[in-house]
């Protein structure tokens, strides 16, 4: 059930210098704080506080909340506590709680996908990125009725569910009134970090401010302590506050140990210092608080009187309250710095907090998921009963979307197992669970311990296939191509069919990102249809296309047509089969199936593989020149592959926009995407990202005349001692090496590569190599035997490739006007221009012109579209409002709130001198 895990109010009033002394100090930071939320407040934003323990972070946030309630913000809370970080969800919780009767309001999949996170529903979560878009659009509603302030104290510890949702909301705040404001420590880490904002560091106090707040806070402290304090606390706020309590030795207290210590050690200290002239019931109930994954006061107490076999009442907690070491409210009991917690915990013994966490296992009984993992940590010997309870609790909470808190649990579980067998069990599922995370730290680790355990021979396996998911096949390594193949072989063997194949696409990966020999590829490939599965498996597809796309080129293409005339009768994922026609060279193939499956991909939230088949879309429509479809699949795969944390698929989406920005001419772009797809690239060796960047610039230089330079950057992609050497990549740009080589005089150093090609010909009908190969014989033919090689390349079914019949009406033309045959030339030149002109790629219809003028023939100005003054965004939003989507379609399939969609379109309508949504089909199909 959804409970209230903290502090959660609407309005909060400034907090007193008491309260927050370490906002002493701090009058610069809090200005930017408020300037900050007054230019925010109303449009959005973000902002990470950082900075050592004690430094003042939780008093800026206050103060900053008493400044947004000035303002009229509604406030929202969470706070990261070290003990629940293994609760999924539970920082969410926190923040959700107050909204919690508008989870109606919600679109069914996302209401299901939260009330799965929460518990409330026994729904699964196909990706945790439903939950966080079902957050982003609760908070925006929330936010449409009062400006809101988030507040997320020590976001450091949340746990890891809840910080990425906050994360993925905080990137999306830039149309919504929500201000996001949380504290990390230094040293610590956050899913927030990655979220590219703004930051304020906070120093320490210089003397001046130490020494006022040290007189406000301890004005009778004789010199010498005093000096000393000054020099310990070293201008930490907090050290300052709380040194001099334990430095006062009028009430019996210890003074301060001698010799330096780290700052948070010294804090700690002083905290454990309070607490020793505290009676026993009362130190046992703070480590019982320290321990507790939750704030609630008769938890605690109850729990307590467990272990004392004694009643315990809330006025037992007075002591505590005086030296300052925590708060007590009528329902709870909260430590007034994190660092207590800590503290209070590394002071207790084993054997304290083992019963501490059996007597709150006792308390949470009507509480199963939070009573689980008390028992797991307070049995100190294997058990197989808890062990098999953790391990089904993983099971649950992956089905809600958190995987962390899944491989915790299994973590949990592996230490308590008895059987050895169920211990390497759970250890490699954990390993998995964590690979699917993309958490290459967790996996490393449990792998680490595996190679200590007495793994079954399929365990070994599926160890290889997870670190193989991280190696995404780098490295030119055919060995390791081919005992990939051997393993699949012996799984199969062994009735492991899916094992076989997830191994076996592994070994194509490698075929695809490295460079394996043939001995390898074909190795992959016998394998492959050696396996007990459908002819049409998506998943046997991928693997053939993959590790030999020319070698079984006609059969993949055969098998993918049939399908795409047959898309019915429970066949695989269409996701499976969009990459496996790009690389077979069917693009028009590869724009349908992935058009089929992105919709599916964006209703399961499942970002990291809409990352993926919006990255093969990119590819194949840019090829095409279908620039609509291009441009905005290839900037939002960029921007989900960096939010999933995929590297190459994020480089490889960049060099993807590179194509297309050598396709509209933009120069710039193409260096700048360029270089940044080759830094990822370089060094791992990530030959298609590097295949694909100097396809870019060949096309950039094609297009501003620069033929020698184009045929240079082409030439690379064909030689296989270069870095960008890619076997089936090279096939795809065999027209424009033509164009560059016969513009710039060298068709007869490509001669071995086109011959080489046309016996690849032979092998496989790939769509895209056999247009490219019509053409290179048409332009690198002698003059006088050109025509039959023209006639033919134009004679081909390029209905669904027009950028590919556009180039070739151009070449003729341009033949004809060399021929002195400049009448004949006009018409073919005309067709290629207005062709270049619908489909936007501006240096070649600039080029069609300049010929079109050489022939005597004047052209008008090429019209402005919606592609020259939108961005890749705000066009793909144009797209879907055109179709007929709402701001709140469009935003659930775009993972941005429906108010964010309206402000784009409210941005796009004066881009497109229109002032009506009705309007935008007609500005659209005017630039298409």
């Amino acid at each position: 059930m959804l409970v209230p895990g903290g502090p959660l109010v609407t309005t909060l009033v400034t907090p007193t210098l008491d309260a927050t002394p370490s906002l002493f100090g701090r009058e610069s930071e809090q200005r930017r704080l408020g300037d900050f939320v007054h230019g925010v407040r109303m449009t959005g934003g973000a902002m990470l506080v950082r900075g050592e323990a004690g430094i003042g972070k939780t008093a800026l946030l206050l103060d900053t909340a008493g400044l947004a309630a000035a303002h009229g913000m509604r406030i929202l809370r969470t706070a990261g506590v070290e003990s629940e970080t293994h609760m999924p969800f539970a920082g969410l919780n926190q923040v959700l709680f107050p909204l919690r009767t508008e989870f109606a309001e919600l679109p069914t999949p996302q209401r299901d996908a939260l009330g799965a996170a929460f518990g409330l529903t026994d729904v699964r979560v196909p990706d945790p990125f439903l939950i966080a878009l079902a957050t982003l659009n609760l908070l925006g509603e929330a936010a449409a009725r009062s400006p809101v302030l988030l507040l997320v104290e020590d976001a450091h510890w949340l746990d890891r569910a809840s910080a990425d949702v906050l994360a993925f909301v905080a990137r999306r705040l830039d149309s919504e009134p929500i201000l996001l404001l949380a504290a990390i420590r230094d040293g610590f880490q956050s899913p927030l970090d990655r979220a590219g904002l703004p930051e304020l560091l906070l120093d320490r106090l210089d003397d001046a401010a130490a020494t006022a707040l040290l007189e406000t806070h301890s004005p009778t402290l004789t010199s010498a302590v005093r000096t000393r304090l000054l020099r310990e606390a070293a201008g930490n706020p907090l050290a300052l506050v709380e040194l001099p309590i334990t430095a006062d030795t009028r009430n019996g207290r210890k003074p301060l140990p001698p010799g330096w210590l780290p700052l948070t050690t010294r804090l700690e200290q002083t905290f454990t210092g309070r607490m020793s002239g505290l009676p026993p019931a009362v130190r046992t109930t703070l480590l019982v608080a320290a321990l507790n994954d939750g704030t609630t006061l008769s938890e605690t107490l109850d729990a307590t009187a467990l272990i004392t076999g004694l009643p315990v009442t809330a006025d037992d907690l007075a002591p505590a309250v005086a030296v300052r070491l925590v708060d007590v409210h009528e329902t709870e009991v909260t430590f007034r710095h994190p660092l207590m917690r800590s503290a209070i915990y590394q002071g207790a013994s084993v054997s304290q907090r083992h019963a501490a966490h059996a007597a709150l296992a006792g308390v949470l009984t009507g509480r199963p998921d939070r009573s689980l993992w008390h028992r797991a940590a307070s049995t100190p010997k294997p058990d197989e009963t808890i062990a098999a309870e953790l391990e089904t609790a993983a099971g649950s909470v992956r089905r809600r979307g958190d995987l962390l808190s899944a491989v915790a649990a299994l973590e949990h579980a592996v230490r308590l197992s008895e059987n050895p067998d169920h211990r390497c069990e759970r250890l490699v599922l954990a390993a998995e669970y964590a690979a699917e995370m993309g958490r290459r730290d967790i996996v490393v680790r449990l792998l680490g311990e595996g190679e200590r355990l007495r793994l079954s021979p399929r365990q070994r396996a599926r160890i290889v296939w997870i670190r193989e998911s991280f190696e995404d096949g780098i490295r030119d390594d055919s060995a390791a191509a081919h005992s990939l193949a051997d393993l699949a072989e012996s799984m199969a063997a062994q009735g492991d069919v899916d094992l076989a194949l997830k191994l076996l696409s592994s070994a194509s990966l490698r075929c695809f990102w490295a460079h394996a020999d043939e001995r390898a590829r074909q190795r992959v490939v016998t394998v492959a249809e050696a396996l007990p599965v459908d002819d049409l498996d998506g998943r046997l597809l991928t693997v053939l296309a993959f590790a030999a796309p020319i070698e079984r080129g006609k059969v993949v293409i055969e098998r993918l047509r049939h399908l795409a005339a047959h898309p019915t009768g429970g066949r695989p994922p269409a996701r499976l089969l969009g990459s496996s026609a790009l690389m077979v060279g069917a693009f028009d193939l590869a724009e349908k199936f992935c058009a089929a499956s992105l919709p599916v991909l964006r209703a399961q939230g499942r970002l990291s593989l809409l990352a993926r088949d919006l990255g093969a879309q990119a590819w194949s429509a840019a090829r095409l020149a279908d620039l609509s479809v291009a441009i905005p699949a290839a900037e939002e795969a960029a921007r989900l592959a960096h939010e999933t944390s995929q590297p190459l698929m994020h480089a490889i989406a960049q060099a993807s926009g590179a194509v297309l920005a050598a396709l509209r001419g933009e120069q710039d772009r193409v260096e700048i995407l360029g270089m940044a797809a080759e830094q990822v690239a370089l060094p791992v060796g990530a030959r298609p990202v590097l295949a694909t960047v100097q396809l870019a610039r060949g096309l950039a230089a094609l297009g501003e005349g620069r033929y020698a330079d184009a045929f240079d950057h082409l030439r690379r992609m064909h030689d296989p001692a270069d870095p960008a050497f890619h076997l089936a990549l090279r096939c795809f740009s065999v027209a424009e090496l033509a164009d560059a080589a016969a513009h710039s005089g060298q068709g007869r150093a490509i001669a071995g590569i086109i011959e080489e090609l046309e016996t690849v010909a032979l092998t496989t009908p790939s769509p895209a190599l056999h247009a490219d190969l019509r053409y290179a014989r048409a332009v690198l033919a002698d003059e006088a035997a050109a025509e039959p090689f023209f006639a033919a390349a134009l004679a081909a079914d390029l209905r669904r490739w027009p950028f590919v019949r556009a180039r070739v009406h151009l070449a003729y033309g341009e033949w004809l006007r060399r021929q002195r045959r400049t009448a004949e030339s006009r018409a073919p030149l005309r067709m290629a221009r207005e062709t270049f002109d619908a489909l936007g790629v501006i240096p070649w219809s600039e080029r069609a012109r300049q010929e079109l003028r050489a022939s005597g023939e004047s052209s008008r100005s090429r019209i402005s579209e919606a592609r020259d003054v939108l961005t890749a965004q705000e066009l793909q939003i144009a797209q879907m409002a055109a179709d007929g989507l709402t701001n709140r379609e469009i935003g659930e399939k775009l993972y941005l709130s429906h108010r964010t969609v309206s402000s784009h379109l409210y941005r796009i309508f004066p881009k497109l001198g229109i002032t009506s949504r009705s309007a935008l089909s007609t500005a659209l199909r005017a630039s298409a």
